[in-house]
C-alpha cells in the first residue's frame, strides 16, 4: 500500500477521528503514524538506516527522509547512517563533526505485514497517550470526591466506572458490611492514583477520614468558602467519628454551622456514611482544653499534660469512666487520634491513690536522708519539695515560709541535705573511677557525678565516647513500631535531662574535641533563620 495523494487526507481524518474518540491530542496520533511509517521504511531500506517520516499537518503528505551524521574518519562504523567530513563536502560546503545531513527517499510500498505492524504501533502509541491523559486527569483530582457506577465485584473489591476509566474500591476501604450491585451509584474519595505498567490505577476509599471532611465541605458552604476550617478528623468507619472545627469569623459558630438547621447538614453526611454518629467539636489551640472537648460527652475533672512524652493523663469522676472510655475504648481512641496524644484515663479515686503513694514516697525520702520526723517531712512535701536538691539549694526564704521553721532550722535542713548529696557524689565518683572513667569526662561541665556513674555503667567512659552518643540515647524518647509508640529508655533520663539539654551537651563535647566548628553551627543557624523568614513572608 503506497501513500498516494488519494489517501493523504485520510491520514488526517483518521487521526482526527481517533483523537476525538480517545479524547487525546491529534498531534500524538500523527506522531504515532510517523513512527509506524518510519519503522516500515526501515524494514524496506534496512534497519541500519536512520529513516524519519514527517506528515504535513495541513495536506497529510508524508515525507520520507534519510538522516546521516558527520563523524571523524576513524570513527565511521555505520556507512548507512554516518559519513565522514570528506564525504559530507559533496552535500554541503563546510561540514563539521556532529552535523546531520538529510536527503529525501522515495515512499515505501507497504505490504500486508508492514501495514499490520504499523497499525500495532499506532494502537500502542494511542493507548499510551490515553493512559497518560487519564493519569494526569485523575492525579489532579486525588483528594476529592467522585461519583461512579458499580461495574462488578471481584474478591470483595468493587470495580467502579468513573467516566473515563475504572477505579477500585478495596474491601478494607468499604464501610462496615457495605455491598453493591452492578449499576449502583456510589460516592467515594479518591485516595491515591498510581502510574503502573497496566495503566493508571485509581484507588477509592469510603473509610478515609478525609472522605468525611470532603462531605462536610460539600454540605457546609462556610467550610467551602474557608470561613470555617476543619482542623482534625478521626473515624471508626460506620460506627462513630469526631471532627474538630474552628471559625475564622467570630460571629459564626463553627459547630452550629456544621450541624445546620435542625441537624440537616450533619444528617446528610450521616446518611452517606451509613448512619455513622458524628461528634462535632470546637478546636482549641490549648491542648488540655481541646482534649476536654474531644472526650465529650464525658466530663473531665483534671488534665495533666506531659509534652515531652506526648502523653496526657485525664481524671474523670468514677461514674464517668465508662463513658469517657467508650464501648471497646472507642471514645478515648478517637479522642487520641484527634489530638495526636496518648491518653491515660483514671478515676478521681485512682488519681487520689496515686497522689497518696507519691506523697508517702517523698515523705520517706526526707525521713531517711535528713533524719526528720514524719510530721516535719510531710510539711516539706506539702510545700512542694520533691527532692534533696531543691531543699539543699533553694533560697532560704522559701524554707522560712513553712510553719515552725526559723533561720536556724532552715540552715540545718540545708546543711544536712548538702552533706548527704556530697556523700552521694563522692561515692559516685569513686564508683565511676573503679569503672575506668577518664578525667576528660569528669572535667566536662554539665554532668553530675551520678550522671557520670550512670554513663560509665553504660560503657561511656571518655569524652570521646560521650560525644558519639545520640541525644535520644541520653534523654530517652519514643519510637513508632508497627503503629504503636514504644518507649526508648535514656541513660540520663532518670536525672530529668530533656532532649534539648542532651543535644546541647553532646554538641558542646564535639566542639571541645574539635569535631565541630562553632562558626559552621552559626552559619547553619543563620541559614535556618533566613529560610524561616522567607517561608513566613511567602
Amino acid at each position: 500500500m503506497a501513500i498516494t495523494s488519494a489517501n493523504q487526507l485520510e491520514l488526517l481524518q483518521t487521526a482526527e477521528a481517533v483523537a476525538r474518540e480517545k479524547m487525546i491530542d491529534p498531534g500524538l496520533v500523527i506522531e504515532a503514524m510517523e513512527e509506524s511509517l518510519a519503522r516500515a521504511a526501515k524494514s524496506r531500506y534496512g534497519s541500519e538506516m536512520d529513516i524519519r517520516v514527517s506528515i504535513d499537518r495541513k495536506t497529510g503528505k508524508a515525507t520520507f527522509t534519510r538522516v546521516r551524521t558527520v563523524v571523524e574518519d576513524d570513527l565511521l562504523e555505520n556507512y548507512q547512517a554516518e559519513l565522514t567530513v570528506e564525504q559530507a563536502k559533496q552535500y554541503t560546503a563546510d561540514p563539521a563533526v556532529g552535523d546531520e545531513l538529510s536527503d529525501e527517499v522515495p515512499p515505501v510500498e507497504m505490504g500486508r505485514i508492514a501495514a499490520q505492524s504499523a497499525k500495532q504501533v499506532i494502537l500502542q502509541k494511542v493507548r499510551e497517550a490515553e493512559r497518560d491523559r487519564q493519569f494526569e486527569e485523575f492525579q489532579d483530582r486525588a483528594g476529592t470526591i467522585i461519583n461512579g457506577l458499580v461495574k462488578r465485584e471481584e474478591y470483595g473489591n468493587v470495580i467502579v466506572d468513573v467516566g473515563r476509566g475504572e477505579a477500585i474500591l478495596r474491601r478494607n476501604e468499604k464501610i462496615g458490611r457495605e455491598s453493591y450491585r452492578p449499576n449502583d451509584r456510589v460516592r467515594c474519595y479518591i485516595k491515591d492514583v498510581r502510574r503502573e505498567q497496566r495503566g493508571p490505577q485509581i484507588f477509592l476509599s469510603r473509610t478515609d477520614p478525609q472522605f468525611m471532611a470532603e462531605l462536610f465541605k460539600m454540605e457546609v458552604p462556610e467550610i467551602y468558602d474557608g470561613i470555617i476550617e476543619i482542623k482534625a478528623v478521626s473515624r471508626d468507619p460506620g460506627s462513630r467519628a469526631k471532627i474538630a472545627v474552628i471559625s475564622n469569623d467570630g460571629s459564626i459558630d463553627p459547630v452550629g454551622a456544621c450541624v445546620g438547621m435542625r441537624g440537616s447538614r450533619v444528617q446528610a453526611v450521616v446518611n452517606e456514611l451509613q448512619g455513622e454518629k458524628i461528634d462535632i467539636i470546637p478546636w482549641n489551640d490549648d491542648q488540655p482544653t481541646f482534649l476536654v472537648n474531644a472526650l465529650q460527652p464525658a466530663e473531665v475533672t483534671k488534665v495533666v499534660l506531659d509534652e515531652e512524652a506526648e502523653r496526657i493523663t485525664v481524671v474523670v469522676p468514677d461514674e464517668q469512666l465508662s463513658l469517657a472510655i467508650g464501648r471497646r475504648g472507642q471514645n478515648v481512641r478517637l479522642a487520641s487520634q484527634l489530638t495526636g496524644l496518648d491518653i491515660d484515663i483514671m478515676t478521681e479515686a485512682e488519681e487520689s491513690e496515686r497522689r497518696q503513694v507519691e506523697f508517702a514516697t517523698r515523705t520517706k525520702l526526707f525521713i531517711d536522708t535528713l533524719d526528720l520526723d514524719e510530721f516535719f517531712a510531710q510539711l516539706l512535701v506539702s510545700e512542694g519539695f520533691t527532692n534533696l536538691e531543691e531543699v539543699a539549694y533553694v533560697e532560704l526564704d522559701e524554707l522560712l515560709v513553712i510553719d515552725g521553721v526559723d533561720e536556724g532550722t532552715a540552715g540545718e535542713l540545708q546543711t544536712r541535705a548538702r552533706e548527704f548529696l556530697d556523700a552521694q557524689n563522692a561515692k559516685a565518683v569513686e564508683k565511676a573511677r573503679e569503672l575506668g572513667v577518664e578525667d576528660s569526662l569528669f572535667a566536662f561541665e554539665g554532668l553530675t557525678p551520678q550522671m557520670i556513674e550512670a554513663l560509665a555503667e553504660d560503657g561511656v567512659k571518655t569524652l570521646e565516647d560521650f560525644a558519639t552518643c545520640a541525644d535520644w540515647e541520653l534523654a530517652g524518647g519514643w519510637t513508632v513500631v508497627d503503629g504503636q509508640r514504644v518507649k526508648d529508655d535514656g541513660v540520663l533520663e532518670k536525672f530529668d535531662v530533656s532532649l534539648e539539654e542532651a543535644q546541647d551537651l553532646v554538641m558542646t563535647a564535639r566542639i571541645q574535641l574539635g569535631w565541630v566548628d562553632p562558626a559552621d553551627l552559626e552559619a547553619e543557624a543563620e541559614e535556618g533563620d533566613a529560610e524561616l523568614s522567607e517561608e513566613a513572608e511567602a
